[in-house]
């Protein structure tokens, strides 16, 4: 499997993100030093495609297969792209505060950790629907990782479009995510742009 080892904080300075949108409470004190560097229209386009990329952790040939499933359904596509992205598993176990991070989560699903209604799911792209109960695994609750994560994550926001009980570690996705209410700092109109040249 292919891991990109670049470190977090030094990615977050190149594509212009705060750490946090992605979990981490580290601040970076180093200035990108890029003043008076005009980008391209391409540049442009191609950086919010990396920004979604890094942010939800898909590589390249994955994210092609999303861009193309989202064309293909009705709506816009990319608001399509963004809905299915947040709906992956992993990210959807992170929105949850069941993980500091999406790349945590991912290893939560990879560990066998999660059920998702009663059967073991070990996929992080796996796309839940509206209804679905996701769960962390009955021998892992009382585990000291899960106590020191609900601590680290107890301030966070769980988003409208779904229901979490920190106690029990158990969620509901009550309806399936509009473009609206995600969070995330990606213009995916410039995204679309690129794929369909």
């Amino acid at each position: 499997m292919a891991v990109n080892r670049v470190p977090v904080l030094k990615r977050c300075r190149s594509l212009g993100l705060e750490p946090t949108v992605l979990g981490y409470d580290k601040k970076s004190r180093r200035e990108l030093k890029r003043t008076n560097r005009k980008v391209s229209e391409y540049g442009l386009q191609l950086r919010e495609k990396q920004k979604a990329k890094f942010i939800y952790g898909v590589l390249e040939k994955p994210f092609r297969n999303y861009y193309k499933k989202a064309d293909k359904m009705q709506g816009q596509t990319g608001a399509n792209l963004m809905i299915m992205l947040e709906s992956r598993l992993d990210n959807v176990i992170f929105r949850l505060g069941f993980a500091r991070t999406r790349k945590e989560a991912r290893q939560i699903v990879d560990h066998k950790q999660v059920l998702v209604n009663g059967k073991q799911v070990n996929i992080p792209s796996y796309l839940v629907k509206a209804g679905d109960k996701i769960e962390i695994k009955e021998k892992c609750k009382s585990s000291q990782r899960y106590k020191d994560i609900l601590e680290a994550t107890n301030g966070r926001l769980v988003p409208e479009w779904l229901e979490a009980d920190s106690e029990a570690l158990e969620g509901t996705v009550k309806e399936l995510p509009t473009r609206e209410v995600i969070d995330v700092p990606v213009n995916e109109v410039l995204i679309v742009e690129l794929y369909s040249k």
